[in-house]
């Protein structure tokens, strides 16, 4: 070790390698069953949760044991993630238990307290992240961990030093989880809000003053009549298209079909049972050319929304993280600033609301309705409370999916237009208000986190007993 060097009195500095062991485990051939499924618990790195591990997903036989790297550690032992989504998180084994080799477990000496060590590594992750070395799986490997340099005072400091934290992280933990158990009350709420105005509840006083109206009051177009014109129309339209100049029709008008209503709740008064295809366009986005990530399809001015980009938007699409060229252009099509996407594959029925003009692939399908039938807000509201019944259409796969026959089915609780545009600013002003606290709650859960790095870093300046 190094005496002093900048530090505490009494404090000596030396490397996790010159005062640890470290080793890793291993893991049993997938190819012979009879490794798996013994009695010897064996931890795998996503399982690392920096804190105690007690209960573990696998176990292994002795023969697999015997047949691997892997190797039995005992209780108390400190672990940590090599690699993996989890890389850089710690544990302390509860239980005896062998690991896979994304684990590199530590045997500090006897003068280096277990726990002042996991909490040194908690302080060091972000440094450790950023030594990471590799590609498509950046790991931070045994000999990179063992170069990490280590303050270390006197055994009975480390104590002290360690008991404070703790003591620190009790009294931050609790403030933390009440703060997420606020935003988890504000999901609900979110949801409560949403499930109230598509039942019609949020608008019920509206309606009743509605229904009292007075000579001021222009009577409004019941769904009934809307959901009529708005067919009306269409075909209409259609039949103009069709026309050949000798009195015939090129094809033959297919009226969309209506939903089924067996089994629905009796809607308020004035309201319409719809699907989608009857209010306006459904259609899956395109993107014809194989390869898809052909490099000639991308780079240009006409942004290309994919499912993430969805997922991400909280409503409204402003953002996107790819582009087409006009030869992406030409294998697929621009929807309109206005258009609602819905994602069918990958984070089903995610929805969002085009803020520009864009593309995006057959794993999103593109809703259009005209302004004057339907407010394309309150669709997209109504989808959210939808999307639970929704993936559970979803086959049982690694790439769950839905298509377009499932979305072309879905029933709609038409109210009328009017009505549309009432609920989406009731329900606009309450979600707005969640959004604000929400991000007070984000804001104050970051302060905790940046507190719980000044408390190990004045721990492991000396400055915090």
């Amino acid at each position: 070790m190094t005496e002093n060097n900048g530090l505490s009195p009494g404090w000596a500095l030396s490397t996790i390698g010159k005062i640890c062991d470290t080793t890793s485990g291993g893991t049993p051939s997938r190819k012979v069953p009879s490794f798996y499924g013994g009695d010897i618990p064996w931890l795998k790195s996503g399982e690392l949760n920096d804190s105690l591990i007690y209960e573990i997903e696998e176990f292994i036989t002795e023969d697999g044991l015997q047949n691997s790297s892997a190797k039995i550690f005992p209780q108390g032992t400190l672990v940590i993630a090599l690699y993996g989504a989890t890389v850089g998180r710690l544990g302390i084994l509860g239980i005896d238990a062998a690991t896979n080799q994304a684990i590199c477990a530590l045997f500090p000496p006897e003068e280096l307290d277990k726990k002042f060590l996991f909490w040194f590594l908690r302080k060091q992750r972000d440094e450790l992240l950023k030594a990471r070395i590799g590609g498509a799986q950046p790991n931070i490997s045994q000999t990179i961990l063992r170069a990490v340099e280590i303050p270390i005072p006197p055994r009975p400091e480390q104590e002290r030093i360690v008991a404070k934290i703790e003591e620190l992280f009790t009294q931050l933990e609790a403030g933390v989880t009440e703060l997420q158990q606020a935003k988890a009350q504000l999901q609900r709420y979110r949801q409560a809000v949403l499930k109230s105005a598509v039942e019609g509840e949020l608008t019920r006083e509206w309606r009743k003053a509605r229904g009292k109206g007075g000579s001021e009051i222009r009577p409004d177009e019941s769904a009934e009549k809307l959901l009529a014109r708005i067919l009306s129309e269409r075909r209409a339209k259609w039949e103009e298209g069709q026309e050949t100049g000798d009195g015939r029709r090129k094809k033959k008008y297919k009226e969309p079909a209506p939903p089924d209503t067996d089994g629905l709740p009796e809607l308020p008064e004035g309201w319409v049972w719809a699907t989608m295809p009857q209010i306006g366009e459904l259609n899956r986005g395109k993107s014809k050319h194989r390869p898809r990530n052909a490099p000639h399809l991308y780079g240009g001015p006409y942004p290309f929304v994919q499912t993430g980009d969805v997922r991400h938007a909280n409503g409204i699409l402003r953002e996107y993280s790819q582009t087409y060229s006009e030869d992406g252009l030409a294998q697929s099509r621009l929807w309109p600033e206005g258009t609602l996407c819905i994602t069918i594959a990958a984070n089903i029925a995610d929805t969002a609301i085009l803020g520009f003009d864009a593309c995006f692939p057959d794993s999103v399908v593109g809703f259009l309705a005209d302004p004057k039938h339907c407010n394309i807000r309150y669709l997209e509201y109504f989808l959210r409370t939808a999307k639970t019944d929704l993936e559970r259409y979803a086959p049982a796969t690694a790439q769950k999916n839905i298509n377009l026959k499932i979305l072309s089915e879905v029933a709609i609780p038409l109210p009328s237009l009017e009505e549309q545009n009432v609920f989406f600013a009731k329900v606009e002003r309450r979600l707005s208000v969640a959004d604000e606290i929400e991000k007070e709650l984000d804001q104050a859960l970051a302060r905790a986190e940046r507190l719980r790095q000044s408390i190990l870093k004045r721990a492991f300046e000396g400055r915090l007993v």
